[in-house]
């Protein structure tokens, strides 16, 4: 797997059936491991252990609705209330973070409305909030949770 702007952690790989999986410790189970779970893992921990982010307000891979289509999420935290607190896309490392994802992410931001949402291709992050009046406003770090 590529190397990642993200911190490393102590990952556990396991081979089935000739294939890598990684545990998910939000999901409680291992997963394929593909270039694009490889930047979803790291950056979950990245949240949990750098950020301190509650890993039960986690949501990976949830569900959701968007002009009757279903779509899924790659990484969702809530707040303490249970509404929407950040919303992260994971893209494999090879994906240029460009219009398309935020494109992407902006639809899912019309379905779920978080406070903040962030893009990842594990090499580059980019983080930010909408505003009322529909301003994008970068972030120079992701919000640490409160």
């Amino acid at each position: 797997m590529d190397l990642l702007n993200l911190p490393s952690f102590p990952c556990k790989i396991k081979e089935v059936k000739g294939k890598p999986y990684i545990f998910d410790s939000i999901r409680r189970k291992f997963i394929l491991l593909t270039p694009e779970e490889w930047v979803r893992q790291h950056f979950i921990h990245l949240l949990l252990n750098h950020y301190n982010y509650p890993r039960a307000l986690f949501a990976v891979e949830s569900g959701m609705v968007y002009n009757t289509m279903a779509k899924r999420s790659d990484i969702l935290v809530l707040s303490a209330t249970g509404t929407p607190f950040l919303l992260v896309e994971c893209k494999a490392p090879g994906i240029r973070i460009g219009p398309a994802v935020f494109n992407q992410i902006a639809r899912y931001h019309f379905t779920l409305r978080p406070q903040y949402l962030a893009v990842t291709n594990g090499k580059e992050h980019f983080c930010f909030t909408v505003q009322a009046n529909g301003e994008v406003v970068f972030l120079q770090d992701f919000p640490k949770y409160r």
